[in-house]
């Protein structure tokens, strides 16, 4: 039975308490007083006060047809927490982390026309030190964080790219570059497996491994990769590091809201 009995905590703190449990109720699907009600084990009485005055504010919403929903202050203040915190800053603890229990580089990078730029990059102890800098545009199609921001793209848009992508950084002396099927190819699996590799696509002896991040929209916004010389990146760790550049990728989709 719902009841309103306080617990120790102050008074003031508990109405903030119940109010942000109101929110998230609604936001997890409850439409109706008696939703909420149940949600939070509270009184109809209470319930309704609580509701009106998160109304009121425009934290809330009531519609005809819909009941309760999430109201215009949220996507307010959802946009100036987005604005307060840029994405590096969100990201440099988890990257810090990310590069201490690898060793290896450690980039972040958006997507910027049909180039990658460079936002954040943490050296790796592993091997000699990357030419990667911040600040620093790549063809997305050749780098592996690169293709983790296309996964959501149409395949004519990859084909475009492909199409258009500048000659790699070095010539080949041992093979012939992939053509289009069997990027294609390679595209379909990440995207199944939401991650990416670059295999020596852009410059010799470098590999890494990439994850998408996405925000509230549940929109790609941003990549991270982990990067290292062949000695240190074999295609066997690639597949034992692809879990946790995707837990890291995670990570800071939350931070997004996502």
């Amino acid at each position: 039975m719902p009841t309103d009995t306080p617990s120790a905590a102050p008074a003031g703190t508990q109405t903030l308490l119940r109010g942000l449990a109101v929110i998230q109720a609604v936001a997890a699907g409850a439409r109706d007083l008696k939703g909420i009600a149940a949600h939070l084990g509270t009184t109809r009485s209470t319930t309704h006060r609580l509701v009106s005055a998160l109304v009121e504010e425009r934290y809330l919403r009531l519609t005809a047809n819909n009941g309760y929903r999430l109201g215009p202050r949220l996507i307010e203040l959802g946009f100036q927490a987005r604005d307060e915190l840029p994405l590096a800053v969100l990201a440099a603890p988890l990257l810090d982390e990310l590069s201490a229990s690898t060793g290896d580089t450690v980039h972040l990078a958006v997507r910027d026309g049909d180039q990658v730029l460079y936002l954040h990059k943490n050296p790796g102890r592993n091997g000699p030190e990357m030419r990667s800098r911040v600040g620093q545009r790549m063809p997305l199609t050749r780098t592996g964080i690169g293709k983790a921001l296309l996964l959501d793209s149409a395949e004519t848009e990859w084909r475009r790219l492909f199409d258009n992508q500048p000659p790699a950084a070095a010539v080949w002396a041992d093979r012939e570059e992939p053509g289009w099927e069997a990027f294609q190819a390679r595209m379909l699996a990440y995207v199944d497996g939401q991650y990416a590799f670059d295999l020596e696509d852009n410059e010799p002896s470098i590999r890494c491994v990439a994850a998408p991040v996405r925000d509230a929209s549940r929109q790609i916004v941003a990549a991270i990769s982990v990067a290292s010389t062949v000695p240190y990146m074999s295609l066997e760790r690639m597949t034992l590091l692809t879990p946790t550049v995707q837990a890291t990728a995670l990570a800071l989709s939350r931070e997004l809201g996502g």
